[in-house]
């Protein structure tokens, strides 16, 4: 089991699909999904992520926007995919109902968010360690549940596998993901590296790193 898979699965036949992809970064999802036809949104509150989508997916269409507040209007997209972002969210109960909102009741939202565990985990701690807004954003997708606003068809846990020629390209990757963590790394740079030598599984291609993955989709009930 991968990402792709499931929202390919979730959404099949996914040409045609109106499909939102909150948090949507650089594009990489986005792409992958227009290609195979889906008629693709993104939003994302990083006007530099939005630039860089938009040259991605050139087809596709992006707006700056909060998750937890979108220019949408009720029922707009066939289904919504929140990929590692919703515990970046301040707000994460309101961005879960308002990604129902622009879905509409009986259309499903697929929420990919890592866990706290595994080696990539514990190499990204001392940079940031995100032990409490993952925590946060799985209490609020398992009290959406629990309120009858979601069901919940599938909930599956999988591990994503990522190798790195070298700590440098690890620290590329997950500065690209948010550049203020480069502070931490210039503040701290050997037990930033000890921390990735500890997790790491080298190999003859690189350094191996885990990340467990935890997936519901949600269909909103109203």
């Amino acid at each position: 089991m991968d990402t792709l898979s499931l929202v390919l699965e979730t959404f099949a036949p996914i040409e045609g699909r109106r499909i939102l992809d909150i948090g949507c970064g650089s594009g990489v999802l986005a792409r992958a999904l227009a290609e195979r036809g889906a008629a693709v949104t993104g939003i994302d509150p990083g006007q530099a992520a939005i630039r860089a989508a938009a040259a991605r997916v050139p087809d596709a269409r992006f707006e700056r926007a909060s998750a937890e507040a979108m220019p949408f209007a009720d029922g707009t997209f066939d289904g919504a995919v929140i990929l590692n972002a919703l515990h970046h969210v301040p707000g994460p109960e309101s961005a879960l109902a308002e990604a129902a909102r622009v879905v509409g009741p009986g259309r499903p939202i697929v929420v990919v968010e890592p866990l706290a565990a595994g080696s990539f985990f514990a190499a990204l701690r001392p940079i940031e360690d995100e032990t409490a807004i993952r925590a946060a954003a799985q209490a609020a997708i398992a009290a959406a549940i629990a309120s009858g606003a979601f069901s919940c068809p599938r909930d599956v846990t999988f591990e994503r596998h990522e190798t790195f020629p070298d700590l440098a390209a690890f620290l590329d990757r997950v500065t690209a993901v948010d550049p203020a963590r480069k502070a931490a790394i210039a503040a701290d740079p050997a037990g930033i590296r000890a921390a990735f030598e500890g997790a790491a599984a080298p190999g003859e291609d690189g350094y191996r790193l885990t990340q467990p993955l935890r997936a519901h989709v949600l269909v909103p009930a109203r």
